[in-house]
């Protein structure tokens, strides 16, 4: 006998798996779009009035820039305006990435190009025009510092560090994942322990004793409004929340003694959780890759026309080509992985397996896959020891789990 239970199955659902920072990333590269527009017009016009091929092709070089960025842009567009669209079986999330993958392709074109370049002028040396091509270097530089700046502070390449320590009975507690409390009785060290599912709040002491579980209560306040009061029980050496705590574990919270309350906050990141936005990631590099380029052909342009060294213009090119070649390449095999559903790690699919074999079960099948920023999806096949254990059972125990944001269990009988 075979049971199966999706998302869908009792709640309501969607296939929304775009970034928490998608909004916000789209106007960013449109501001950048804009600047790189501009900038390109007044190149390539004041090059034309005045004469200048150098200002004309750096005007144009600007236009391949904005080229790259229109990319980045369309694709957060066409994504938000068909997060909706059921003809996408798992959303648009990916279509970040996938844009992330080809500007990391035209990144590839542009550094061989380069490369190539500078070899040609290794091989024959060209005259250069020091009082314009340094101007137009400096531009450059500024242009890319300000369109840096634009994109700063948006979700283009960090991770969030949550560490887990499961030894013995200790909680897992590092960082920012463990609160210590003044309270009139002394400090309390509140952390979440979740070796195995569901997680539990434990609260230590350095003080000789503890104090009784039924005197102490803990309420939590989410960002939505949600609460939830929390009792304890008594364990050596510490006291157990006896209600699980859901994810995310974000949230304000009140610990209540009969000596008073005192209030707190709780947030931890999750590593095996990975929102980065890869699309808003290739943008971004583009633009550190075009400054990079713009501060080595300055050096060389300096040094070539002080000391007469004509090979440091070419060096500086091929030197730039390689810091580009490198970073297009991180970008494709990060893109790439996920475009194809590479597994994204261990730690995912561990925190399942440990969620289902602490329920009694066998499992015997787990696919975990990315469908965007900060979304993960599991196929979740499983004999069943426990007869009343339906599939909406492992879900709800699934679902605690941050990152799982579409989940489907099959659940087997042993007798089948």
């Amino acid at each position: 006998m075979i049971q199966a239970l999706d998302a869908s199955f009792g709640i309501p659902h969607d296939h929304v798996f775009l970034g928490s920072g998608h909004d916000k990333n789209e106007r960013k590269t449109w501001a950048v779009i804009a600047l790189c527009s501009v900038m390109m017009l007044v190149e390539i016009i004041g090059g034309s009035i005045f004469g200048s091929l150098a200002l004309v092709a750096d005007g144009l070089h600007m236009s391949t820039h904005a080229s790259a960025m229109l990319i980045a842009a369309l694709a957060y567009m066409y994504a938000r305006k068909h997060a909706n669209d059921r003809r996408f079986v798992f959303g648009t999330g990916k279509l970040g990435d996938l844009a992330g993958f080809a500007s990391a392709i035209i990144l590839a074109m542009i550094a061989i190009l380069i490369g190539y370049e500078a070899v040609v002028r290794f091989l024959a040396p060209v005259a250069i025009r020091f009082g314009e091509a340094i101007p137009i270097a400096v531009v450059g530089l500024a242009v890319n510092v300000a369109s840096a700046w634009l994109l700063s502070g948006a979700d283009h390449g960090h991770g969030h560090g949550h560490g887990h320590s499961h030894d013995g009975d200790a909680p897992h507690s590092h960082g920012d994942e463990e609160r210590v409390i003044e309270t009139a009785i002394g400090p309390l060290k509140l952390s979440i322990f979740e070796d195995g599912v569901p997680p539990v709040f434990r609260i230590r002491t350095d003080r000789a004793a503890l104090p009784a579980g039924d005197s102490i209560t803990l309420a939590t306040t989410r960002a939505n409004g949600t609460q939830q009061v929390f009792s304890f029980t008594q364990r050596p050496g510490y006291l157990e929340s006896t209600q699980p705590v859901p994810e995310p574990h974000e949230f304000k919270l009140v610990i209540r003694l009969p000596q008073g309350e005192y209030s707190s906050e709780f947030s931890e990141g999750h590593d095996d959780v990975d929102s980065r936005d890869h699309n808003m990631r290739a943008a971004y590099i583009h633009v550190m890759a075009d400054a990079a380029v713009s501060v080595l052909a300055i050096i060389g342009l300096v040094l070539a026309k002080v000391f007469g060294w004509l090979w440091m213009d070419p060096l500086a090119g091929f030197i730039g080509a390689l810091v580009i070649a490198n970073w297009s390449y991180g970008l494709i095999r990060d893109t790439g992985a996920i475009l194809v559903d590479i597994s994204p790690g261990d730690s995912l699919s561990n925190k399942v397996r440990t969620a289902v074999e602490s329920a009694g079960d066998t499992l015997v099948d787990l696919h975990v896959w990315r469908l965007g920023p900060g979304h993960f999806g599991a196929v979740v096949s499983l004999v069943s020891q426990v007869a009343r254990h339906g599939p909406a059972f492992y879900h709800a125990l699934l679902n605690r789990i941050s990152g799982l944001s579409h989940i489907t269990v099959e659940v087997h009988r042993p007798d089948s």
